[in-house]
């Protein structure tokens, strides 16, 4: 019998995504080409490898026992065929897609679109600030660059740390709190704007707030920290975001910025993609001049140099 070595692929996306669907929107083909896919495999292995169990399907023993080799065999392969290959970047044509915090993206996502345009001038970005659910569509291949405070919880989740971030409270000019240091007392008897896609209304501040015996009023929660800065502009709310990836806005706004008076730990800055792209050149080059975009946010004012 003559094999088709593309069914490894195949064979390795059923195995990672544990559905007909998910393999194949991972591989970018419908849904009856990646099932017939699973029925050779199935006729070549012997093997049932994905069964239905309720609404999912789960992998067979013989799946479970050969999965990582598949796997390794898959990456093997690719990196024996572009091995030889050079990233020659005046001629990529690639769609990258860049899903970051809003704040990022307005922080620093006219530098990213700059950088990689002058670079490679084929290549096209679809900058996101819609929120991630941290894996899924990086697994898939929907995303290939997201932005988190923390580290991903999944082995096939790669991640680098590329700053840390501290809180800063943000107010109007002439706002009473911009008067005289400012106190836990006055920070607190404060009204306040959270900053959550959820709608929340209590964020770690508050939790910190009351270990010390205190209880701010939160007014309302606004979807962006866009908003939040907006709205501390024309009121009397108080806003309390990260530091670096606000600094632009808040000085484009002519806000204020006070120090906390709380100590609270910084923020972490990760970049996060999936590990198929370990060994991608032009997703390595894509990684590169994003950290080094986002870096220049956490680099000391001239002043201070």
């Amino acid at each position: 019998m003559q094999l088709d070595l593309n069914l490894l692929t195949a064979l390795d996306a059923l195995l990672e995504e544990g559905s007909v669907a998910g393999a194949a929107a991972r591989l970018h083909v419908t849904a009856p080409a990646m099932s017939r896919s699973l029925g050779r495999i199935r006729k070549a292995t012997g093997d049932q490898i994905l069964v239905r169990t309720g609404r999912s399907m789960v992998p067979t023993t013989r799946a479970l026992a050969i999965r990582a080799q598949v796997h390794a065999l898959v990456q093997q392969a690719h990196q024996l065929l572009s091995a030889q290959q050079e990233l020659d970047l005046t001629t990529l044509e690639r769609v990258f897609t860049v899903r970051w915090h809003d704040a990022l993206v307005e922080a620093c996502g006219t530098a990213l679109i700059t950088a990689v345009h002058r670079r490679a001038p084929g290549v096209q970005l679809r900058l996101s600030a819609e929120p991630g659910t941290d894996t899924p569509e990086l697994r898939r291949g929907e995303v290939d660059l997201e932005s988190s405070a923390a580290p991903p919880a999944l082995p096939d989740i790669r991640h680098r740390l590329v700053g840390r971030d501290r809180l800063v409270v943000a107010v109007r000019p002439g706002h009473p709190l911009a008067e005289g240091p400012l106190s836990l007392e006055r920070y607190a008897a404060a009204e306040h704007l959270t900053v959550s896609r959820r709608g929340r209304l209590r964020d770690r501040i508050d939790d910190a707030l009351a270990t010390r015996g205190h209880e701010r009023r939160v007014v309302a929660a606004g979807p962006t920290a866009a908003f939040a800065l907006q709205l501390a502009c024309a009121t009397d709310l108080v806003v309390t975001l990260p530091d670096a990836v606000t600094r632009a806005a808040r000085q484009r706004l002519g806000l204020v910025a006070l120090t906390l008076p709380l100590q609270m730990p910084d923020v972490p800055l990760y970049l996060l993609w999936h590990q198929r792209y370990d060994d991608d050149r032009a997703h390595t080059w894509l990684r590169e001049t994003a950290a080094e975009t986002v870096r220049t946010l956490f680099a000391p004012p001239a002043a201070d140099r």
